[in-house]
């Protein structure tokens, strides 16, 4: 039996308020895009699920269940998935993630896609802490579109979420929302190894 992750509200409620309970089989037709009532929506990781959740749900004080997976598969660049029938099976406990670990997954996102020198000197002296002023992101900014186009690319979007996510640390929900951006652009331009890079954010 394959295993994913699942995030639900306080009271074990999803999108449009449908009803989950433990260990009842749920069963869709497989059908349609992702978004759409043809599947049941799950994580492959937990931390990704958590990275992940205020540009998807944006449940608030999500709670975090390993669910029983089969059927049909449809899956989102590693950002998410579907399957046709499920069912939760264990209640786990909510990962917790500080504002800097997920700018540091934005930042981890950006670097797989975007190779803008002048960023990515930014981005090292922000990973290694030798330099997260405000001043060197703001330089960042004007520094990494050489052209009026270059900060129109999918990579570059990646950069940018990175970027505002660094900048404006004093807002935890605001972070949540570029960090989740960032790895949309992410991965809408190269398959990169988002539990990994959930992984090494974490390590700080």
């Amino acid at each position: 039996m394959k295993i994913a992750y699942k995030l639900t509200d306080s009271e074990m409620r999803t999108y449009k308020k449908f009803q989950w309970e433990l260990g009842k089989w749920y069963k869709t037709t497989g059908e349609g895009i992702l978004c759409s009532p043809g599947w049941l929506h799950f994580y492959n990781d937990p931390l990704v699920g958590m990275f992940m959740n205020p540009a998807h749900s944006n449940i608030k004080n999500p709670r975090l269940f390993r669910a029983e997976v089969e059927g049909k598969f449809i899956n989102n660049n590693g950002l998410k998935c579907g399957y046709s029938r499920a069912r939760l099976i264990e209640e786990l406990p909510v990962p917790q993630i500080s504002p800097v670990q997920r700018v540091r997954f934005a930042i981890f996102c950006a670097k797989e896609v975007y190779k803008g020198k002048k960023w990515n000197k930014w981005a090292d002296n922000w990973l290694s802490r030798k330099d997260r002023t405000i001043n060197a992101a703001w330089s960042t900014k004007y520094n990494s579109c050489t052209t009026r186009t270059s900060c129109t690319t999918i990579a570059s979007s990646a950069a940018k979420s990175a970027f505002y996510a660094a900048r404006i640390v004093s807002s935890a929900a605001e972070i949540a929302t570029y960090t989740a951006f960032a790895a949309e652009s992410a991965t809408e331009s190269k398959k990169i190894d988002l539990i990994g890079i959930a992984r090494k954010a974490m390590e700080e």
